[in-house]
């Protein structure tokens, strides 16, 4: 099979191609190489081995040609990162959801029928919540109030009780709230009008807190483990907001990697999106990411900072069943294992956007300890 991986340069996609290939299929990677994201210059090494093309998924002539001899589309392509500004809006808007529009159209002039698409944990917003009192509950926005007492969960807007957290699955609301999130559900709902409209069979896969090799470095769009490693190597203790308590599901690029292998190999039903979470099913806290990979680099303990805004989201885990039940995909790196790996693993430093450190960027604008997303 020969499959056009946009994005195909950078973090996700590269270990897409590369399990691709490892699979027996042919990779063909397309990437614009955009400087949040890259270094500017010539395509990474760890891509010489497979075909590559530099361009942007908004180029309908590149994309008719290279969809020419495709069987399947990854489509990896995207701007990360909650952005940073309301004004970075129509960026996001242009490459992530144009950009998939144009992809789309493509797709369907050149017959290819069968998409992976890359989503995000992001399109469900806060994660998923039971009140003792009324089950299963959309909690209300946290106050500053509780955040300045150190209450960091939220609670249930009919009792204002503290709600406890639960695994969300893919029936969950999908309550996008950054630009970037709002932005990736875009893109599954016209992939799913796309599917509805041509018979094609698109796999929605949402990515929880990827981590590994290549990951970007020093820039304030990195996720999570990549700002405090960074903050490590300079010989300073990673800073976790809150009381470090908050809950995340961290899962190896590798696995993210196969899962994708696995979504583009299923029989999809024609005229239907599936969308799958893509996670390890074994959730830590932010400090516990924190203090593992502290340890793994032998540097200075995690240092809580407490603070929040209302509008962060406290914990977000989910439900492998479906991916399991659907693509028999599980995870088989384990948070221990990924992390003492991660704390030496080969990096990518992009063109620096701010004067500021990453840290700091991200630190004031309370975005460090969420994953921006694939």
């Amino acid at each position: 099979m020969r499959v056009l991986v946009t994005g195909g340069a950078g973090f996700i996609g590269s270990h897409v191609a590369d399990s691709l290939a490892d699979h027996g299929h042919e990779p063909v990677l397309l990437d614009a190489l955009v400087p949040t994201a890259h270094d500017g210059g010539d395509p990474p090494e760890y891509v010489s081995k497979h075909r590559f093309v530099r361009g942007d998924v908004t180029d309908a002539e590149l994309l008719h040609n290279l969809l020419d001899d495709v069987d399947a589309v990854s489509h990896q392509a995207a701007i990360v990162g909650h952005g940073l500004d309301p004004a970075d809006a129509p960026t996001y808007a242009w490459h992530n959801d144009y950009g998939t529009a144009v992809l789309l159209a493509a797709m369907h002039r050149n017959g290819v029928s069968r998409l992976v698409l890359a989503s995000s944990m992001v399109v469900y917003g806060e994660g998923a919540y039971s009140c003792r009192t009324h089950g299963p509950t959309q909690p209300a926005p946290r106050s500053e109030a509780d955040i300045d007492a150190g209450v960091f969960d939220p609670r249930c807007p009919a009792c204002d009780d503290v709600l406890t957290p639960c695994l969300v699955d893919e029936s969950a609301p999908l309550l996008p709230r950054s630009t970037y999130a709002a932005t990736k559900l875009a893109t599954e709902h016209l992939a799913a009008a796309w599917a509805r409209q041509t018979g094609g069979a698109v796999h929605a896969l949402r990515y929880h807190n990827v981590y590994g090799p290549r990951m970007p470095q020093d820039t304030p769009y990195a996720g999570v483990a990549s700002l405090f490693r960074s903050a490590l190597r300079r010989g300073e203790a990673p800073r976790v907001f809150e009381d470090g308590r908050q809950r995340r599901d961290f899962v190896h690029v590798r696995d993210v990697a196969r899962a994708n292998v696995l979504a583009l190999r299923d029989d999809a039903p024609p005229g239907e999106l599936v969308p799958l979470n893509v996670c390890s099913g074994s959730p830590h806290t932010v400090g516990e990411l924190a203090e593992e990979l502290a340890r793994a680099c032998g540097g200075p303990a995690p240092e809580i900072v407490g603070g929040a805004r209302p509008a962060d989201v406290r914990h977000i885990v989910a439900s492998p069943a479906r991916a399991r039940d659907v693509l028999g995909f599980a995870a088989t790196t384990g948070f221990a294992e990924g992390i003492t790996e991660f704390a030496t693993a080969e990096l990518r430093t992009p063109v620096r956007t701010t004067s500021r450190s990453p840290q700091d960027v991200a630190n004031g604008n309370r975005t460090s300890n969420r994953h921006p997303g694939p």
